[in-house]
């Protein structure tokens, strides 16, 4: 029996130096390997708690990685050992996940679940911009993307573009090129070559008049028109510059109500979309605790809060949001400057919410109070 312990023992050993050895520890002479390979690292520091927090999701990381064949390396580095190095590629907080291919460090900004980084690792290793050659490959990707960019043509200045694009922002989402026979017959385009994002059951063509920016333009298509939004999401739509317009509801205690708002901040985001799709991003969130946390005050449920992720101010209405004019009306109030806005990032609201996050620290879980620090600060 003994013998049995002692092998277990020896085999866990094993198997836990072959996890670690799969994420490699780096030094100063990483500046001169890295252009050799595709590289996911993680810059910690020893003190850091969320660090810790990290490490053994890490090492999952490097053991999947490796045994699924992906050709990107994992590797971590000690930021405060070699401050050069993390310096050098524009580490400021910790635990900072980079992924380096040749000249390009892509952040990783997505929750920190192995499967989050796993699937971003191997989006961003790949070809920024990866071909459908085919109608049944076309019609696998639709269903595995809710929300897909498509190229449709030849070689263009715009598809130069669409590349270029492609390699900025492949960290948010995937990019696809097709020629128009593998596209439904559905789809009709005003003129090719196009860039269409497919999503909420449609698709949308870009236009350079309408739109400006390509990369602008695909910066705000990258999310669906409604989301069930969390502390992540919310932080993610921050980068997109929209307002983001949330239905705060209750489907177990108020759940007529919070469905029928619901329903309406739905309908607002398709029937309204040429309207307030350059503006606005549509979601609900369950439950208030976390938008309290943000505005360090309390929003009623259900009911509608409007934030403003760039200045930290929101917008709440003054009257029951029941029909879908009246949340029109307070949307175009946001919209035109004519709603009150509240918060903002002056000095008193920073001094409130020092004191607010004192306050709060028993109260708030550690994920809530890092969440809202990334979102506000």
């Amino acid at each position: 029996m003994a013998e049995v312990r002692v092998s277990l023992v020896c085999a866990v050993l094993f198997l836990s130096s072959v996890v670690v050895a799969l994420v490699e520890d780096l030094d100063d002479s990483f500046k001169d390997k890295r252009m050799d390979d595709v590289w996911i690292v993680d810059f910690y520091a020893p003190w850091c708690g969320y660090c810790k927090k990290l490490e053994p999701v890490w090492h999952d990381v490097g053991a999947e990685l490796k045994s699924s064949g992906s050709p990107v390396r994992v590797g971590k580095m000690d930021a405060t050992a070699y401050s050069g190095m993390a310096s050098e590629f524009g580490v400021r907080g910790y635990p900072t996940i980079k992924l380096l291919k040749g000249d390009m460090a892509y952040n990783y900004k997505g929750p920190r679940t192995k499967d989050d980084i796993i699937e971003f690792a191997n989006r961003v290793a790949g070809p920024a911009v990866r071909p459908l050659p085919s109608k049944q490959m076309f019609e696998h990707v639709m269903k595995r993307h809710d929300v897909l960019f498509v190229y449709i043509g030849g070689e263009s200045p715009l598809k130069e573009k669409y590349i270029e694009v492609a390699s900025e922002l492949i960290v948010y989402t995937y990019f696809f090129s097709a020629l128009e026979d593998v596209l439904p017959e559905t789809v009709t385009l005003p003129e090719l070559p196009s860039v269409v994002v497919f999503k909420d059951g449609s698709y949308f063509t870009y236009d350079q008049y309408e739109d400006g920016s390509l990369s602008s333009w695909v910066n705000r298509e990258r999310f669906q028109g409604y989301l069930q939004i969390d502390g992540f999401t919310l932080y993610e739509l921050g980068e997109t510059g929209k307002l983001v317009a949330i239905a705060i509801i209750d489907e177990k205690e108020h759940a007529e109500d919070s469905t029928r708002l619901k329903n309406l901040i739905q309908r607002v985001s398709t029937e309204y979309r040429d309207h307030f799709n350059r503006d606005f991003q549509f979601g609900h969130m369950e439950g208030n605790d976390y938008i309290n946390g943000l505005i360090m005050g309390e929003v009623t449920v259900p009911s509608v809060i409007i934030l403003n992720t760039s200045n930290e101010q929101y917008f709440l209405p003054t009257e029951s949001m029941d029909t879908i004019e009246k949340l029109v009306n307070f949307i175009n109030s946001v919209l035109d400057g004519t709603a009150p806005a509240y918060g903002g990032d002056g000095i008193f609201q920073r001094v409130k919410r020092v004191a607010f996050d004192a306050k709060s620290t028993v109260m708030v879980s550690g994920t809530v109070q890092y969440i809202a620090r990334q979102l506000w600060h």
